[in-house]
């Protein structure tokens, strides 16, 4: 597999706090890449360091060799990287329909002006959106929810619903922070058939994840971050049984 993601030395200190120091991993094209570590580790930084959220300190990020360190947040979605959050950002005042056709803005191309004249490409072009927006909802198993406001959803549906949003820009990368979280067994048995199938299907992700036996049964390799340091790297297999890695993180858990 060739590399999709280059992270090379990333450093983000706020303050006195060095959340992130030298940083560097590689996301091949077609894996599934976990992120791991506890609670402050600097996962979620590293995410908005990624994606624009955060201007790095030093060090580089690179998606298909294409800089991303120094983008805006929709620099970096049009590239080709997609994320969701740890905390959901849905508009919750939109259907779930208009959340994912918000999306698709990353992917189209009709200006103000064919808008408000409503020229046939413009038209053909939302069309299609709507098209692709309800088909992403009956993939994340939701299109019966499509005209509820995201607000009235249950959690577990909000989380499937931010997926479905983040396909809408069709990424090269899809970056997930907990995307299990609030979710009962059932549906996190769904979800990672879904994260499969998407996988089978070509497309990359990265993952953020705290249920142990999800990410490990689910990633084909692993990076662990403690204090916004990497101190391991490598499969679930190898990882697992890092010392550091247990002593850090995975205590009684590890397989």
């Amino acid at each position: 597999m060739s590399a999709l993601l280059a992270v090379s030395g990333v450093s983000k200190a706020f303050g006195g706090l060095q959340a992130l120091s030298d940083i560097s991993l590689q996301v091949n094209a077609g894996e599934i890449f976990g992120l791991i570590g506890p609670n402050g580790a600097g996962k979620t930084t590293l995410f908005n360091a990624l994606t624009g959220l955060y201007t790095i300190d030093r060090g580089e990020v690179r998606l298909n060799g294409t800089r991303l360190d120094g983008c805006k947040p929709h620099q970096v979605l049009k590239a080709g990287l997609a994320r969701t959050f740890q905390n959901i950002r849905l508009f919750a005042e939109m259907t779930a329909l208009e959340n994912v056709l918000v999306g698709r803005h990353a992917r189209t191309h009709s200006g103000v002006l064919g808008a408000v004249l409503r020229l046939p490409a413009t038209r053909r072009e939302e069309a299609d959106s709507r098209a692709r927006a309800m088909a992403l909802l009956e993939r994340v198993g939701i299109a019966g929810h499509a005209r509820r406001l995201a607000r009235n959803l249950p959690y577990g549906d909000q989380r499937r619903l931010e997926i479905a949003r983040a396909l809408a820009s069709e990424p090269a990368l899809l970056a997930l922070d907990e995307p299990a979280a609030g979710m009962n067994p059932a549906e996190r048995a769904a979800l990672r058939d879904l994260l499969l199938q998407l996988q089978h299907e070509g497309l990359t992700l990265l993952l953020i994840e705290h249920d142990v036996k999800l990410v490990m049964g689910l990633c084909d390799r692993l990076a662990v971050l403690d204090y916004g340091i990497k101190i391991a790297e490598g499969t679930p297999e190898v990882v697992s049984r890092d010392p550091s890695v247990i002593a850090a993180y995975l205590g009684d858990e590890a397989l």
